[in-house]
């Protein structure tokens, strides 16, 4: 199986991508009564941009989005949750073949197949792998970062599930359907 390289326009929306994933997580965040957690849009974005250009990308741009905005706005990174954006963004990346967005329809099976994915996929990062990496890497209360990682994860589904979903909505509508052109007489 021969590997397809990123194309110019890949590499773009990446780089696109991971800067207003930073705006999105500087300046649209919500204040949680979580510590050192909030209610994120960035993710929403994320989704739509993974759906739209694949796991590679959104992967890196979970990645760099996250990374750059901690390093911008906290002096430093905190790897545990950037591994999650990563991990997040690869995963919804997946199901872009499934719900060919390009194809400009996006009906209630696709929907509800994304967000199954992104259900999943948080599920599997903010209740599992954050929780666990925190412990791990910065010697972290475990009831501490479980709680974190819960309402980061739920908070992120219900985020990516209505915001996603509306982007997803919003973004296939620009795109023509095969059968849209018909032959005046």
């Amino acid at each position: 199986m021969k590997r397809k390289p990123l194309t110019i326009k890949t590499i773009v929306a990446i780089g696109i991508g991971a800067a207003v994933f930073i705006i999105l997580a500087k300046f649209a965040a919500i204040p949680s009564p979580v510590p050192n957690t909030s209610i994120q849009t960035s993710y929403a974005f994320l989704a739509l941009m993974a759906v739209v250009f694949g796991p590679i990308a959104g992967g890196l741009i979970g990645l760099i989005g996250h990374a750059l905005n901690d390093a911008i706005s906290y002096g430093s990174i905190w790897w545990s949750w950037v591994v999650v954006s990563m991990i997040i963004g690869f995963l919804i990346g997946f199901a872009a073949k499934k719900i060919d967005i390009e194809s400009g329809v996006l009906n209630t099976k696709k929907i509800i197949s994304f967000n199954v994915v992104q259900v999943i996929a948080q599920a599997f990062g903010w209740f599992l792998v954050a929780p666990l990496l925190d412990i791990l890497i910065y010697a972290e209360p475990a009831n501490k970062v479980f709680v974190q990682g819960l309402f980061a994860g739920v908070s992120n589904m219900v985020t990516v599930g209505v915001l996603g979903t509306i982007l997803l909505l919003g973004y296939a509508k620009t795109r023509s359907q095969s059968n849209s052109l018909h032959r005046e007489l």
